[in-house]
């Protein structure tokens, strides 16, 4: 967990503090994502993470159709497309080989899930961007959303998702005299040996 950095003995001198008004924070960017499907209302979910679009279990591969500012991208013969803030970035988007981005950072990583093609590689862009994903080969109830991993359902073949910054943030209460660099170290274990000791 990249977000608890406040360890167990920091818990109530942290808290403490957040009750005096005396606490260091910083605004994390959140995205939205609104699902369009036709003659129905529109889906809004609101994430800090991610939003993923991926294949069911047992389907085959699927393409999506992506878009930036509608200009088209390209189409990822993939199971799924992981969209992630820069906050999601050390979530699901680094366990499928995306880059980390820094929480301060204006942008918004696409990650195609073990695309078909190799050259398909992560893709950063500012989160100022409309991202819009359409299905392009794929059975119905093939394709799920996802929101931060918490909630989601199939897509239906006409369905467009449409993915913006949110005009939401959230205010996460900082660790005193620790960095961002730090929880990276510690979180990943950067800089520390791990052959075996004879």
């Amino acid at each position: 967990g990249f977000l608890t950095e406040i360890t167990v003995p920091e818990l109530y001198p942290a808290l403490e503090g957040v009750l005096r008004g005396a606490y260091r924070f910083e605004e994390r960017r959140m995205l939205r994502a609104t699902v369009t499907r036709q003659d129905e209302p529109e889906v809004l979910g609101d994430v800090l993470n991610d939003v993923v679009i991926t294949k069911a279990a047992l389907s085959r591969i699927i393409e999506l159709e992506v878009t930036v500012d509608g200009l088209f991208v390209t189409s990822f013969r993939a199971d799924g497309l992981i969209v992630s803030s820069p906050t999601g970035s050390t979530a699901y988007n680094l366990a499928a080989g995306g880059p980390i981005l820094h929480p301060a950072l204006s942008a918004v990583v696409l990650t195609p899930i073990c695309p078909h093609t190799l050259s398909n590689r992560p893709l950063v862009i500012g989160d100022e961007s409309v991202v819009e994903v359409r299905l392009r080969a794929a059975r119905e109830g093939d394709v799920h959303i996802t929101f931060d991993g918490q909630r989601g359902f199939p897509l239906a073949r006409t369905d467009a998702v449409t993915i913006t910054r949110s005009p939401r943030s959230l205010r996460l209460v900082k660790a005193p005299d620790r960095d961002y660099f730090e929880v990276l170290r510690t979180k990943l274990k950067w800089g520390q040996s791990t052959g075996r000791r004879r």
